[in-house]
């Protein structure tokens, strides 16, 4: 089974693990989120160079087994052997025996065939339970499902939120056609400047006020709505991390989605990858 199977929202750790001053929050975000129900969380051995990854071990500290952990190693530490020892690491800095789904974070100099044999060799080893890739863009994901090990590619995390709905054009569909989960990052944007246009939209407010949400409420709900996608934000305060699980309660009309694609047309051609 899909370890990320039937999760529509997990929770992000980007620029966690940064700041000494702010781990306790974090923590406590993260372990309020699981309370509430998002038991998915995402992170990587490059967010804080490994800062993020314990904080997360912090959070899930005597409760690993009601949380789904996914990971990413860097393309530089996805040789053959570099990956086992890189994935090692992973595993200290999170406190536990395996990590759920372990992604390659993006393209590198690595032939994709050698990475998957060190997840494969990872995967047999009860290391890691399911493996897949971020920011491969349709092109990408053709040659890695074609390489020894490509078959069990179980997801592909991609920058996706409603202002940046590129990968609806190929890239989705060819996921969703071929079984592999989109982890959707970024979800309410990354910089603040981007943020604040997204959530002043008039027409996300005006299905935002329908439904007695937030702008971000909406743009999340509409991710939700999407066939086959996880979104994954970031939230440190505990009113985001509520108001996150909340919209999931939030069911969209198809007035609704029909406004917000009026707001934020679907591509008509083919696009490059957002990447971050």
């Amino acid at each position: 089974m899909n370890p990320i199977a039937g999760h529509r929202l997990g929770q992000g750790t980007w620029y966690m693990g940064d700041d000494p001053a702010r781990r306790n929050d974090e923590v406590r975000a993260l372990q309020l989120g699981v309370d509430l129900g998002i038991t998915l969380i995402d992170t990587a051995e490059m967010y804080g160079e490994g800062g993020a990854e314990r904080v997360v071990g912090a959070a899930i500290a005597g409760r690993r087994d009601e949380v789904v952990i996914v990971s990413k190693v860097y393309p530089h530490n996805a040789g053959r052997t570099e990956v086992q020892r890189a994935c090692e690491r992973s595993l200290a800095r999170l406190g536990t025996d395996r990590i759920d789904l372990y992604l390659l974070h993006w393209r590198g100099g690595v032939p994709l065939a050698e990475t998957l044999e060190g997840f494969e060799t990872l995967r047999a080893a009860g290391k890691i339970l399911a493996y897949g890739v971020s920011n491969f863009d349709t092109a990408d994901m053709e040659e890695a499902v074609r390489v020894p090990g490509g078959a069990a590619l179980a997801a592909n995390q991609v920058m996706y939120n409603l202002r940046r709905r590129g990968i609806e054009f190929d890239l989705l569909p060819w996921c969703r056609r071929h079984g592999i989960p989109v982890m959707a990052y970024s979800p309410l944007e990354s910089s603040r400047r981007d943020q604040q246009r997204l959530f002043a939209d008039p027409a996300l407010r005006q299905v935002a006020g329908r439904h007695g949400a937030t702008p971000a409420q909406v743009a999340l709900a509409w991710l939700f709505a999407q066939e086959g996608v996880t979104a994954i934000p970031k939230a440190v305060q505990p009113e985001h991390v509520r108001a996150n699980r909340a919209a999931l309660d939030i069911v969209l009309t198809a007035e609704d989605l029909a406004v917000l694609d009026a707001a934020f047309p679907p591509p008509s051609r083919a696009v490059p990858l957002d990447v971050l």
